[in-house]
């Protein structure tokens, strides 16, 4: 058996064995190896390789500043969307998508996304006439745009796989982010309209302003991290940084909802997670190393081009291979996988490598609201206290939706490729 797919293989059986997906990665790359007859100082060489980028430091960051806004900052953010658009139907609903859209320009995480809107959100719904599926559903669905709309984790652990432009990766996700909330916005109107829940009252200009006022802060963060981006001030890395320090700095001397005593927890919070992801990716390049050698890529693309010479076959089928892989593999070890796999082949289609890492978070981030791993869906669930089959019931239209719109952005490359592309102009 070719040793790069044994390696896939071992991967899966010991994630499904209940093995940490990063130690998983660890132990079928070491057994590839050996089996293969291939130097065992790879792992070790790649592993150290694989982690020694400073790009990678934008993870601990971002999820550290997710964890600092986690309290007063979200509740802002949430106050000053429903100043807005308290008024139209389904107001609830609308504003979970919107402020999840805002705390994803932060976060970078679909999790803390549910966990701080929803969290909030969900209950009120619920008291509002909301179904508690529903509730559960919609804010577990928004939280996906945490994952797409930069800052991202997914994109930032696939440029570093992929060697691809971190800044070009954010540029090309705002578009293909920003439409899946706007749909996502429309959906809950029509839904509310169906149900017929009403908005609130137009709140007075007087008060808008005071509420805009008091959130400003929380919403010049976004502004802060992706102007500075986009405008080459400073890179994703030290736009983490800034967002921390920032983040750290409110917290504690404007909305004063930081506690001294909490910051190492959050810290030790953020540095676990960070350090499992960053021990993934290191295995993850002597994973890739061994892939590769074992000419694995070329026998896939050989296989589909064996199946179809169609572009547009060729990318449907790989789109419905990563959403199975979403539905049963953690994200960022499907990414550090199948990246140096599935590049080759679409290459060979034309497609470039920030479309096509685009194309790939979004398919993944899809798999956090399917189970069985769905995360983000499993939380949204826990948090209304509702029955899985009823979230799930109100999730499948939207999933739908983010289905179509992943087809939409497949075929038209431009609405990966335009941002990007008016920067190097």
């Amino acid at each position: 058996m070719n040793v790069g797919a044994l390696l896939i293989i071992l991967l899966l059986v010991l994630s499904v064995l209940g093995i940490p997906v990063c130690f998983s990665l660890g132990i079928a790359t070491i057994a590839a190896l050996v089996l293969g007859d291939l130097p065992t100082v790879v792992l070790a060489q790649k592993t150290f390789t694989g982690m020694d980028s400073v790009a990678l430091l934008a993870i601990p960051f971002f999820m550290l500043a997710g964890n600092l806004m986690s309290g007063s900052c979200s509740k802002k953010l949430i106050a000053v969307a429903d100043a807005f658009f308290g008024w139209i139907t389904g107001s609830l609903a609308v504003v979970t998508v919107l402020a999840s859209a805002i705390f994803a320009a932060i976060s970078g995480s679909g999790v803390a996304t549910v966990s701080a809107i929803g969290g909030i959100l969900i209950p009120s719904m619920k008291k509002e006439g909301y179904e508690g599926g529903f509730a559960a559903a919609i804010a577990s669905v928004a939280s996906i745009l945490g994952p797409i709309i930069p800052p991202s984790i997914f994109l930032i652990v696939y440029g570093n796989a992929t060697e691809t432009s971190i800044g070009a990766l954010f540029m090309g996700a705002m578009i293909p982010g920003v439409g899946l909330a706007i749909l996502l916005a429309i959906y809950a109107v029509l839904y509310a309209k169906k149900k017929g829940l009403k908005g609130h009252k137009m709140k007075p200009v007087k008060e808008i302003a005071h509420v805009t006022l008091d959130g400003i802060w929380a919403m010049f963060m976004p502004i802060l991290v992706l102007g500075g981006i986009f405008l080459g001030i400073f890179t994703a890395t030290e736009a983490a940084a800034v967002t921390c320090a920032y983040t750290l700095f409110i917290g504690l001397f404007i909305y004063k909802d930081i506690k001294l005593k909490n910051i190492i927890d959050m810290c030790a919070d953020a540095g676990i997670t960070a350090a499992t992801i960053l021990i993934l990716v290191g295995f993850a390049k002597g994973a890739s190393w061994v892939v590769v050698t074992s000419g694995l890529p070329q026998a896939i693309l050989n296989g589909f081009l064996a199946i179809t010479d169609s572009k547009i076959i060729i990318l449907l089928l790989i789109n419905v291979l990563l959403l199975i892989v979403g539905m049963i593999m953690e994200a960022n070890a499907a990414i550090v996988m199948l990246a140096p796999i599935l590049v080759p082949l679409v290459s060979a289609l034309g497609m470039t490598t920030v479309h096509f890492g685009v194309l790939m978070a979004l398919n993944l981030c899809i798999g956090l609201v399917t189970p069985p791993v769905g995360t983000c869906i499993l939380l949204g669930n826990a948090i209304s206290k509702e029955r899985l089959s009823d979230t799930l019931k109100f999730a499948l239209p939207m999933i739908a939706i983010c289905i179509v719109w992943l087809m939409f952005i497949t075929y038209v490359p431009a609405t990966v490729e335009w941002l990007p592309s008016l920067i190097k102009s």
